[in-house]
C-alpha cells in the first residue's frame, strides 16, 4: 500500500469515527427522552391576577402571509387590557401596505396593536425585536414569526409556567400546515419533529440547556436584560440569547403537546437558504459562546450536551471530505480484500446512520398515530440530509472565517394544502454554483455505484446510493425549480454570494 493509499484510507476512517461518536450521541438523546417520557413539565401555581403581554410579530417582506398572523394573533384568548400586540416591520415592499391595513382592522374591534416600521432595519430581526422592547409595555414577551398561527389559548397555556420566578424562557412545538404538499416539505416536517421532540423533550426534561427557536415561545421580558439582550452579531440571535439566559440561571421550558402551525419551505433554494442561516449562525454562536460554557462551574453533563448541541454542524465539513474520500478508499480496500470492509465500515456507517433512522422513527411514533405509514420517507430524509453537505460546508466556512452575511429570512408563500401555487409569486432565491456541484457529486456518486456494482462490492452501496440520491435531489430540484421560475440568473439569496 502506498503512502497515498495510507493517507487516504486515514482520512477516511477517522471522519467515519467522528461521525460515528455523534451518531452515537443520537442515541443517547432517544435513551434520555425515554428515560425521563413521563416528566411533562407542569406549572408551579397559576396567577391569580394575570400578567401584562406583549406579542412581538417581527416581519419583513411577507406579503403573503402577514395579514394571516396578524389576524390569529388578534384572536388569542387572553384579556384585552393585558395583552398588547406590535407588528415589527423592516418591509420595502407592498407587505407595509397589508400589514398597517390589517392593524387597522383589528385595531378598530378594539385590539391593542401598534405598527412599528423600521426603514434601516439595523441589527435585522434581533434589532426589530430590541427596537419593539423600548417601548413594550408587557412583563412578558410571546414572539411569533410571519408564517405562524398560532391557538387561540397559546398564551393561557404558556403563562402560567412563569409562576415559577426562575423560568425565563417557554417554548412551544412547531407544527407543519403544509406537510403534505410535497416530499420535501413531509421530510422537512420530520426533521422538525426530531428537533423539537426527541432534543428539546431530552433535553429539558433531563435538566439540560436547550434553545428558543426565534419564534411560538415566551419571554420573561427581564430575563431577556438580565441576560445581555438582543445581539445580532450571529445569525441565529435565538440560539446566542438562549444560551446566555441559561448561563444566567435561567430555566426553560419545553411544551411538547403545545403546537403551533407553521408553513415549512415548499422551494428547494428557500429550504437551503434557511438550513445555510441556521448553520452559520449555529457555528457564530459556538465560537461566541461554547469557550463560556466549558470554562463555567455547570455540571459536566450540561457542558458535554452543549458541546455536542453547538459543535454538530461541524459534522457537514467531515461530510464533505467523506464525500471526497469514499470512492477512493473503497477502491484501495476492495483490492485489500472486502472482508475489510465488512468488518471495519459497515459498523461505523451503521453507527452514523442507523442511528438517524431510529432517532426520526422514534420521534415520529410519539406524536403521530400513523407513525408506520411514515417510515418509508426515512431513506429519502437521510439522502436530503446529506444533499445538504455542500450547502452547509459553506454556512460552516463562512462562519469559521468570520465572513458577515445579512439576515437572509426563508420567504413564505401561504401554501397551506396540496394545490396551492407558489409559481409566479415574489421572493424567490436561486444559487448560481452550488446546485452545479451537488449535480457533480451526484454524478460521481452514480459512476461508484456502478462501479460497486461491477465489482460485486454490494455492502457499501446503501451507503453509496443515500450519497447519490441525496445531491442529484438537491442539486436538480434547485435547476429545475429556478428554470420554472424563470429564475436563471437572478441573484441569490440576500446576503449570500454563491
Amino acid at each position: 500500500m502506498t503512502p497515498t493509499d495510507t493517507l487516504i484510507l486515514a482520512a477516511y476512517f477517522f471522519v467515519l469515527v467522528v461521525l460515528a461518536v455523534y451518531g452515537w450521541h443520537r442515541y443517547y438523546l432517544v435513551y434520555l427522552y425515554m428515560k425521563h417520557r413521563d416528566r411533562q413539565p407542569e406549572p408551579r401555581g397559576r396567577f391569580e391576577t394575570l400578567p401584562r403581554v406583549t406579542v412581538q410579530l417581527p416581519i419583513y417582506n411577507e406579503m403573503y402571509v402577514a395579514d394571516r398572523l396578524i389576524d390569529a394573533v388578534s384572536q388569542l384568548d387572553y384579556p384585552p387590557a393585558l395583552l398588547e400586540i406590535q407588528v415589527l416591520d423592516d418591509s420595502t415592499d407592498e407587505t407595509c401596505a397589508v400589514a398597517e391595513q390589517a392593524v387597522r382592522r383589528n385595531a378598530a374591534s378594539g385590539i391593542d396593536i401598534v405598527y412599528i416600521h423600521r426603514t434601516d432595519r439595523a441589527g435585522y430581526k434581533a434589532g426589530a425585536l430590541d427596537a419593539g422592547l423600548a417601548t413594550a409595555t408587557g412583563e412578558f414577551v410571546a414572539i411569533f414569526d410571519a408564517d405562524f398561527i398560532p391557538p387561540p389559548d397559546f398564551l393561557r397555556r404558556t403563562i402560567h409556567h412563569f409562576t415559577d420566578s426562575r423560568v425565563g424562557m417557554v417554548q412551544a412545538r412547531w407544527g407543519h400546515i403544509n406537510q403534505d404538499y410535497s416530499l420535501l416539505t413531509k421530510v422537512q416536517a420530520i426533521l422538525l419533529d426530531g428537533h423539537f421532540v426527541l432534543e428539546h423533550g431530552a433535553r429539558n426534561r433531563a435538566g439540560l440547556f436547550f434553545n428558543f427557536n426565534g419564534t411560538a415561545g415566551v419571554w420573561r421580558r427581564s430575563a431577556i436584560g438580565d441576560a445581555g439582550g438582543w445581539q445580532h452579531d450571529t445569525l441565529t440571535e435565538d440560539l446566542d440569547l438562549s444560551y446566555r439566559a441559561q448561563l444566567r440561571g435561567w430555566r426553560f421550558v419545553f411544551l411538547q403537546e403545545l403546537v403551533a402551525p407553521a408553513e415549512v419551505p415548499v422551494e428547494m433554494n428557500a429550504f437551503k437558504s434557511q438550513q445555510h442561516r441556521w448553520a452559520k449562525g449555529s457555528i457564530q454562536t459556538c465560537r461566541k459562546l461554547l469557550p463560556r460554557i466549558l470554562r463555567s462551574d455547570l455540571p459536566a453533563i450540561v457542558k458535554a450536551e452543549a458541546f455536542f448541541h453547538l459543535t454538530a454542524n461541524f459534522n457537514y465539513l467531515l461530510m464533505c471530505v467523506l464525500s471526497a474520500l469514499m470512492a477512493p478508499a473503497m477502491i484501495i480496500r476492495y483490492n485489500m480484500g472486502w472482508y475489510e470492509m465488512l468488518l471495519i465500515d459497515v459498523p461505523l456507517f451503521l453507527a452514523a446512520t442507523a442511528s438517524v433512522a431510529n432517532f426520526y422513527i422514534v420521534c415520529q411514533r410519539e406524536v403521530h398515530a400513523d407513525w408506520t405509514t411514515r417510515l418509508k420517507y426515512m431513506p429519502f430524509l437521510m439522502s436530503i440530509g446529506i444533499g445538504l453537505t455542500v450547502n452547509n460546508t459553506r454556512a460552516v466556512l463562512e462562519a469559521l472565517l468570520n465572513r458577515r452575511s445579512e439576515f437572509a429570512r426563508t420567504p413564505k408563500y401561504r401554501i397551506e394544502r396540496q394545490g396551492d401555487d407558489w409559481l409566479g409569486k415574489k421572493y424567490h432565491q436561486s444559487f448560481a454554483v452550488q446546485p452545479l456541484i451537488e449535480l457533480a457529486l451526484g454524478i460521481y456518486f452514480t459512476v461508484t455505484v456502478f462501479y460497486a456494482l461491477a465489482n460485486g462490492i454490494y455492502g457499501t452501496l446503501p451507503f453509496l446510493v443515500l450519497f447519490q440520491v441525496g445531491f442529484l435531489y438537491t442539486g436538480l430540484l434547485s435547476i429545475v425549480q429556478q428554470f420554472a421560475e424563470g429564475g436563471v440568473g437572478m441573484p441569490v439569496a440576500e446576503g449570500e454570494e454563491m
